[in-house]
C-alpha cells in the first residue's frame, strides 16, 4: 500500500468519527494503520482530541469513545473487593455475567495513595482479552500491592443489575463492604 498519509485536522477528525461510530474499542495500531500515520502520531492525535474535551478513554483493547446520551446513561457503583490474583478471572466473569462493565480498578497505596487502571470489560471475550494481556505481558494486578484489596468502578443499566451483582459477590465472598 502506497496511500498517503491523512494530515492534521482532517485526520483527527477522521479518528473521532471512527471512535464516535465504532461502539467497542479501535487499537492505535488500527488507527495508525487506517491514517497512515505512526502509532505515536495516533497518541499525540488523541492527546489533542481528550485536550479538546473530547470522552476517549485509552483501554487495554484500545480507545473508547464514551457516549453520553441521556437515554442510555449507565448508572455507576463503587464497589470494594478482596481476592488472591488466581481468582481475578471468576470474580470480572461473575461481574460481566450479570451485565455490568467493570470499569477500572483502583487501590490505596501506602505511598503512591490511589493507583487506579482502566480494565472496561463487559463480556467474557474481553475479560479473556484482558487477561491475556496481563499475562502475555507478565504484568501484576494492582491487587497484589495490597494483599489482594481493591476497588472497582463498575456501570449497569439499571440498580437492580447493581444490587445484584454485589449481592452474587457478596455470596461469592469477593464483596468487603455492602453499602
Amino acid at each position: 500500500m502506497n496511500e498517503k498519509k491523512i494530515l492534521g485536522e482532517n485526520r483527527r477528525e477522521l479518528i473521532l468519527e471512527w471512535l464516535k461510530s465504532s461502539g467497542t474499542p479501535i487499537t492505535g495500531g488500527e488507527l495508525s494503520t487506517r491514517t497512515n500515520v505512526s502509532r505515536q502520531v495516533v497518541v499525540g492525535d488523541i492527546t489533542l482530541l481528550k485536550a479538546k474535551g473530547e470522552p476517549i478513554m485509552a483501554t487495554s483493547q484500545g480507545y473508547l469513545y464514551l457516549s453520553n446520551q441521556a437515554n442510555d446513561a449507565p448508572i455507576y457503583r463503587t464497589i470494594a473487593c478482596s481476592h488472591p490474583p488466581e481468582q481475578t478471572e471468576d470474580e470480572l466473569n461473575l461481574l460481566v455475567d450479570h451485565g455490568v462493565t467493570v470499569k477500572d480498578v483502583r487501590i490505596e497505596h501506602p505511598i503512591y495513595g490511589d493507583l487506579t487502571a482502566s480494565i472496561m470489560v463487559s463480556n467474557r471475550r474481553e475479560v479473556k482479552q484482558f487477561l491475556e494481556k496481563m499475562q502475555s505481558t507478565k504484568s501484576s494486578y494492582l491487587s497484589e500491592l495490597t494483599g489482594g484489596i481493591h476497588i472497582h468502578t463498575i456501570s449497569a443499566p439499571s440498580e437492580q443489575i447493581l444490587d445484584q451483582v454485589e449481592e452474587a459477590l457478596d455470596k461469592a465472598g469477593f464483596l468487603i463492604d455492602r453499602k
